[in-house]
């Protein structure tokens, strides 16, 4: 699985009610209904998956998908 891969299984399961396919590059986790504490859970499961820890304080001003994957895979 891809970072991508990995970030959208996590919100599918985080957050059951958002449609995998407007899952895109691009979006933010607002745009998809997520609250603040939905964005906390996909990263802590995001990185579960993936093996990682990355202090919670560097995702402090990110919520759009594509800067989620890419400072989760400065970190592997």
């Amino acid at each position: 699985m891809t970072v991508f891969e990995v970030v959208k299984a996590s919100l599918v399961e985080v957050v059951p009610d958002v449609d995998p396919t407007s899952v895109t590059a691009g979006r933010t986790l607002s745009d998809l209904g997520c609250t603040s504490i939905d964005r906390a859970e996909v990263v802590t499961l995001a990185m579960e998956r993936l093996g990682i820890v990355v202090p919670i304080s560097e995702f402090r001003d990110v919520n759009d998908l594509d800067r989620i994957v890419e400072l989760l895979r400065t970190h592997m």
